[in-house]
């Protein structure tokens, strides 16, 4: 007797009905879907004999359900990637491996222009000002702990400012009496040679160079007529009634005997020590 051509679960005969194969069972349409059927991981509904179905990694969906967790585009006759559980597009995974700009926190993708400073990524046009927000991009800037400055923000906040022309010291510069100077704004009232690094004399609020002061400013001496210039030898100086001497040249006119720091006789413009003061007085 031929064996009969029925469903293995209802035994309903097949005979010209559409069936399905099951671990080498025969299977009505609907005791397939009952008790066959694979559950889709997106809906956890059956998958019928009707549906067409995906299956990656022993994981099972509807096509209609096999889609991009991000974009929702459907992937059934795409290539995709599986990360952390998750399907995704090509380009949704290319986002998400991507790094993140740290001013819109979006991903910053292949062609985007972008800033990068110790680790930390920005769209170009998203690096601005911490003070007025302008667009840095690639222009020059001054980090301030968490703070990014353009070059005029940064002269107007934290930048010193000299003291002759009001402007902005952004490198070097020199400090006097602390006072900040540009290098080029500190030179010589006289000459304008530059006096950083040099020998110079301040008198009242100006400064010179060593030869414009002993030309121009310095006293002469009353005994020998050279520049009495308060540095090197000589920088002591003797003054008394209006009149200038280097220490070494103050000195009796008579005997010579130096007189710095001792007592003296000033009589008719000229200086003598005590005992040859008695005989000049004669």
């Amino acid at each position: 007797m031929a064996q009969k051509f029925e469903c293995h679960h209802c035994k309903k005969l097949l005979q010209g009905k559409k069936y399905v194969e099951k671990d080498n069972h025969h299977c009505c349409l609907s005791c397939f879907d009952k008790f066959c059927a694979n559950m889709c991981v997106e809906c956890h509904k059956p998958i019928g004999a009707d549906s067409k179905e995906v299956c990656y990694k022993n994981r099972y969906w509807h096509s209609t359900c096999f889609h991009c967790a991000k974009c929702l585009c459907p992937l059934a006759n795409e290539p995709f990637v599986a990360k952390d559980e998750e399907i995704l597009c090509n380009k949704c995974s290319m986002l998400e491996n991507s790094s993140k700009c740290k001013g819109c926190l979006k991903p910053i993708v292949a062609g985007d222009q972008n800033v990068e400073y110790k680790g930390t990524v920005w769209h170009q046009d998203c690096f601005t000002c911490s003070n007025c927000k302008q667009v840095i991009g690639t222009g020059s800037f001054f980090p301030k702990g968490e703070d990014f400055y353009c070059v005029s923000c940064h002269e107007a906040i934290f930048a010193k400012h000299c003291v002759k022309c009001s402007k902005a010291i952004t490198s070097g510069g020199i400090m006097y009496q602390d006072q900040p100077w540009h290098a080029e704004c500190f030179v010589c009232v006289n000459c304008s040679k530059k006096l950083a690094g040099q020998r110079f004399t301040a008198v009242e609020d100006q400064y010179y160079c060593v030869d414009c002061y002993k030309n121009f400013v310095a006293k002469k001496c009353a005994a020998c007529k050279n520049p009495i210039t308060g540095f090197g030898k000589g920088s002591s100086v003797v003054a008394y009634e209006g009149k200038s001497w280097h220490d070494y040249c103050f000195h009796c006119k008579n005997c010579s005997m130096n007189l710095a720091n001792k007592r003296f006789v000033f009589y008719q413009e000229q200086v003598y020590c005590p005992d040859c003061a008695k005989n000049a007085v004669k």
